[in-house]
């Protein structure tokens, strides 16, 4: 498309869509609004489930830009950028996706009104110092960091090249820095992107993840059971008629309670504890608007403060099949509680799944029902789309996403969750649809998924809930505790599992999932598509334990520390070269320079009281396979890759200390206090042999 050509387009008249037809997503049927509306909704353009639905407001622009800017908003809508303006940006694409021009139209408001308080109600004729300022003006703005600025100038930059084909120019000038460059304008770089993203510490994690497996595995059955029979005593007692002869049977119901002194089946209300009209009314055959009418009316007074001080609870009578080491994990379900239960659940699905696959958020929410279905051999896997790098022939955003080249590999919790989630959902629905995890009674499938700020606030309430149930239950060891970098949010589950794939090789996610065996399903399943998957991640995490670990050894010998073990000597050199390094990783390519570098291939393995400094072809944990890391969960105490520190052999030492003390323990049977014995001795002797053959830094150098 030539700059003539674009400048041909008629200029929009009030009436006209903001959303032409063939610019629309596939399939929408909505209202779609007029040009000259001060509200134009931008759900036409959206088709990903999860994305925001974003409007854009135009009363809150200045009055006179307004009516400028949405001539450039049209245009940005409907118009694709002609090609003269995509050479040398290889960022951009003739067209953005909804959330992008959301961005942009909200970056050129804030730009509308810094003009109006300059003293400038109008961007005709803008010329390249006023934008100069403007980015000198973004610059000076408390916690606007470089990536942020980026945008923002891109924003701007955008602006002035929908300008120049818009039916009406207004003849904005080219920024400088789409000219000279960006770098003059923006602060000094700092770590960026789900890189630098805190992972979720260890100690709120794994209790998290505990809690989530229980409730999807063993509390599941349960919670449905209750959520049916909770819609059977709501329809139940909204069937029932108002009759006289209801009206007597409720009387008598609360009549003999009373008498007896036994509690109402309340709930608590608006703060206040309030009879349970539904409840009593399917327990008094009766109908919910007599139970309610009753506690209002002259004669029944006493009613609501017999209730305050007589609460009841509401017991289901649904079995509790659900144990936690033989004990019930509650001893009845209430009617009052069954909703958020419901809501616990379908949070734990999201953990369990966005954990154990290391899925991005959003593509954990666009999977529906018949994702995964049983395979006739082998694993299961998980058929979804990828909406981050989703672009049509073009290059353009697509918003509905693509359907992967490989499926993801689901490990058994995984497949659980989702058969769970099946259950909430209509067939071939969203599995985190909308609608039905708001759990009403009524549940018609949408074309939207839970969005992130709701699926944050239920996950930050099933902790709390999850903690309460450990401390009732007397498990107050397995409550989770806050995390020390803030909430957990969403995005943080992907950043974790990779965190603890690369730092803890040989421990355990939660009931025995091996972190090993993890890490070889969720990289097979983003085997064709590593830039899309956890690939980065994962080498990144890795090679910052790596540096870690290095570091930490560098320190400790220039301290004096020594140490012992076949490869001590080759641990020493590698630790020489940590300075080098030092420093944060925030690329692949920073993270393979060290991991494609087999000098620097040291990982410390504190299951094993050794580091290991990997060779592969003397490594004894790979018999049949080549690979280009250790299996730290197979560590041998013979292999010739293995070095000790003085800290390993401290920690040996407890540890034998540890095992002898319980050896001597009473309660423990023969056999056990033998083994018990034999493993403190072998433990002793390695820490022993520590100490006759280690060698320091300056007994390796002769410095």
């Amino acid at each position: 498309m030539t700059l003539a050509a674009a400048q041909t387009f008629l200029r929009p008249g009030r009436g006209t869509p903001v959303v032409a037809p063939s610019v629309r997503v596939a399939g929408y049927a909505g209202q779609v609004a007029a040009y000259g509306d001060l509200l134009w909704p931008l759900d036409p353009l959206v088709a990903n489930p999860s994305a925001p639905r974003k409007r854009i407001d135009w009363t809150s622009f200045p009055p006179r830009t307004r009516e400028e800017l949405r001539l450039v908003a049209w245009t940005m809508i409907n118009k694709p950028l002609p090609s003269a303006f995509l050479v040398g940006r290889p960022a951009w694409h003739s067209r953005v996706s909804a959330p992008m021009l959301y961005a942009a139209v909200m970056e050129w408001r804030h730009f509308a009104i810094w003009l109006e308080a300059t003293g400038t109600s109008t961007l005709d004729n803008c010329p390249e110092a006023t934008l100069a300022a403007y980015a000198r003006h973004l610059i000076t703005r408390p916690g606007v960091g470089r990536e942020s600025l980026v945008k923002k100038l891109g924003c701007l930059t955008r602006l002035w090249a929908l300008d120049t084909i818009s039916p009406a120019p207004l003849g904005i000038t080219m920024p400088p820095w789409a000219r000279d460059g960006v770098d003059d304008y923006l602060p000094a770089q700092t770590s960026r992107g789900e890189n630098s993203t805190d992972p979720i510490t260890p100690a709120t994690m794994g209790p998290l993840l505990i809690w989530a497996l229980r409730m999807v595995d063993d509390f599941s059955a349960d919670v449905l059971a209750s959520w049916q029979e909770t819609h059977r005593i709501t329809e139940l007692a909204e069937q029932t008629a108002c009759t006289p002869e209801s009206k007597a049977r409720l009387k008598q119901y609360l009549e003999e309670r009373m008498a007896r002194g036994e509690p109402i089946p309340s709930r608590v209300m608006f703060g206040q504890r309030l009879i349970c009209a539904r409840y009593v009314a399917a327990a008094s055959a009766s109908s919910p608007r007599q139970v309610n009418a009753l506690a209002s009316t002259q004669r029944w007074q006493g009613l609501a403060a017999y209730v305050r001080d007589h609460p009841g609870h509401c017991p289901l009578e649904t079995p509790i099949a659900g144990h936690i080491e033989g004990q019930p994990w509650t001893t009845a379900i209430d009617y009052t509680q069954s909703r958020d239960l419901m809501r616990h659940l379908g949070t734990a699905c999201f953990i369990v799944i966005a954990y154990l696959t290391g899925m991005r958020p959003g593509e954990v929410l666009g999977l529906t029902a018949g994702c995964c279905p049983a395979p006739a051999s082998g694993r299961h896997l998980i058929h979804g789309r990828v909406f981050k790098h989703a672009s049509d022939e073009d290059g353009n955003h697509q918003s509905a996403g693509q359907m992967r080249d490989v499926p993801w590999v689901a490990i058994p919790p995984v497949v659980s969750a989702i058969r769970v989630l099946e259950r909430l959902v209509p067939d071939g629905g969203l599995l985190f649809d909308s609608a039905a995890h708001t759990f009403q009674r009524t549940r018609a499938a949408t074309a939207t998924s839970l969005g992130y700020e709701g699926l944050r606030t239920r996950i930050e309430d099933f902790a709390r809930w999850a903690s309460g149930l450990a401390r009732r239950l007397g498990r107050p060891h397995e409550t989770i505790p806050d995390d020390p970098h803030g909430d957990l949010g969403l995005a943080r589950f992907r950043r974790t599992l990779a965190w603890h794939i690369a730092r803890r090789p040989g421990g355990l996610v939660a009931l025995a999932i091996q972190y090993g065996h993890l890490r070889t399903a969720v990289s097979a399943g983003y085997a064709s598509r590593s830039r899309d998957g956890i690939h980065d991640l994962l080498d990144i995490e890795t090679a910052r334990a790596t540096a870690d670990t290095l570091a930490a050894l560098h320190t400790d010998l220039q301290a004096g520390a020594s140490i012992s073990g076949p490869a001590a000597r080759r641990a020493i050199r590698a630790a020489g070269q940590a300075p080098a390094f030092a420093g944060a990783i925030r690329t692949r390519r920073q993270a393979r320079d060290i991991l494609d570098n087999p000098q620097l291939a040291v990982y410390d393995n504190p299951h094993a009281f050794v580091m290991c400094v990997y060779d592969r072809d003397r490594a004894l944990c790979h018999r049949l396979d080549t690979t280009d890391s250790p299996s730290l969960d197979r560590c041998r105490p013979s292999c010739t890759n293995i070095a000790r520190t003085d800290d390993h052999a401290t920690q040996i030492t407890r540890r034998a200390a540890a095992l002898e003390d319980q050896a001597d323990t009473e309660a423990v049977p023969g056999p056990l206090t033998d083994r018990l014995r034999h493993h403190a001795a072998r433990l002793k002797s390695a820490a022993a042999e520590h100490e006759r053959t280690r060698i320091t830094l300056r007994q390796e150098t002769g410095s």
